[in-house]
């Protein structure tokens, strides 16, 4: 069995359950998913780049104490611009550590060749390319596609969120020769399925994706010892340096499941 932590790096418990019980649904039956945010008020979501160093101290706080004192086997830093990921992997242990766009873009350009990612803001454009570019998928990207949307309008309106996100895909395949297509924001959750139904290619969640690639990399570990490298930039942060780092315990959804 694996247990996986899932992160929401915010000051705000408002998406926990919701994504918790979305995760459950998609998880492998024998893996427990457990859903999390900062446990002090703190920024709602990250469209702002000066948001993410808000949190940054209580999200690398909350990545030891799942490390050190709960032993999960892999944990997702949940924000599609993959926030802390080198930081949270120093501190992680025997911990895989993954986030949306890594695993979203891995995942997409392994089932497809051209992708396109659709984002709520044009804000959120150029760190999400940045991040493109470093993993390595630049030349398999067909587009950034707009929704006109802020992070707390995606789960207000179901059927609005829907249709623009359909209808940018569909223009992403049409016009842009996307043949898949990546949501790229983790509340833009609850939608694929159906969208990749009426448009007719892989559309990837950015929740089902990190959970599923966490499964993967836990999977690694536990079977056959591939973790986390220590030997180069991953080397972790030594004891003495522990102290500006300390522990967070989050506000938790638990997994109910037996």
């Amino acid at each position: 069995m694996a247990r996986i932590l899932w992160i929401n790096p915010v000051g705000t418990d408002a998406y926990d359950a919701p994504i918790g019980q979305e995760l459950r649904r998609e998880a492998a039956p024998t893996t427990r998913v457990d859903v999390c945010s900062l446990p002090d008020v703190g920024p709602q979501h990250l469209e702002w780049n000066a948001l993410e160093a808000v949190v940054a101290g209580p999200t690398m706080g909350v990545v030891r104490w799942a490390s050190e004192q709960q032993a999960y086997d892999a944990a997702v830093v949940g924000c599609f611009y993959d926030p802390f990921l080198r930081g949270a992997r120093e501190l992680a242990g025997s911990m895989a550590v993954t986030a949306p766009a890594e695993a979203c873009l891995h995942i997409a350009a392994t089932i497809g060749e051209r992708v396109s990612i659709l984002v709520g803001r044009r804000k959120w454009i150029p760190e999400m390319h940045e991040n493109v570019v470093k993993y390595g998928y630049g030349e398999h990207l067909a587009s950034f596609r707009v929704l006109g949307m802020s992070v707390d309008e995606f789960q207000a309106d179901a059927v609005e969120t829907q249709q623009r996100i359909v209808h940018e895909a569909e223009r992403a395949v049409r016009d842009d020769g996307a043949d898949a297509v990546v949501l790229g924001c983790t509340i833009e959750f609850g939608f694929y399925r159906q969208v990749q139904d009426k448009i007719g290619v892989p559309v990837i969640d950015a929740i089902t994706a990190p959970l599923r690639y966490a499964e993967f990399l836990a999977g690694l570990g536990t079977d056959h010892g591939w973790r986390t490298s220590r030997a180069g930039g991953y080397d972790a942060v030594p004891p003495r340096e522990l102290g500006w780092i300390p522990m967070v315990e989050p506000v938790l959804d638990l997994d109910p499941r037996p």
